[in-house]
């Protein structure tokens, strides 16, 4: 593909009001995605209120409560394959339960051949990994719960 047929495409999407165009032409694949006028694009964490549930006896849970903890959503930075691990003989990188550092490597994003290693931007526990290996993510979409440390 070259510059004038890709401009042809954006011109498509204009002129059919079209808000996202894939393309696949000779072995080459182009996504083509419109951002909607005032959504403003977050990067990094996003803390939430998540309420962790653990396996209690049923009378201690209801008389102590379940309190609320407060996690850190890792979101993924790019659409692509999601990859627990460097290579399908390793070990993952991080387990649930595992406790990371500011700027360790969580995961690989592979987008358009690249490998993208992802870092977390907190020290924190591993609470639950929302995305099974070789899954594909989307930009934005979940894939850690992190409890900060």
């Amino acid at each position: 593909m070259n510059l004038k047929e890709i401009k042809e495409m954006i011109s498509l999407m204009n002129d059919n009001g079209l808000v996202e165009l894939e393309v696949e032409k000779d072995g080459m694949r182009i996504r083509l995605r419109k951002m909607a006028a005032g959504i403003e694009v977050q990067s990094g964490p996003v803390v939430i209120e998540r309420e962790v549930v653990q396996s209690k006896p049923k009378e201690i849970s209801e008389s102590i409560g379940t309190p609320a903890v407060k996690t850190v959503e890792i979101k993924a930075p790019m659409v692509g394959t999601f990859y627990r691990a460097p290579s399908p003989e390793a070990p993952p990188y991080v387990e649930v339960g595992q406790v990371v550092e500011a700027g360790q490597v969580i995961c690989i994003i592979e987008a358009m051949k690249l490998m993208n290693e992802i870092k977390s931007e907190i020290k924190g526990k591993v609470l639950e990994i929302l995305v099974d290996n070789v899954e594909p993510v989307e930009f934005g979409q979940s894939m850690f719960l992190i409890e900060p440390l």
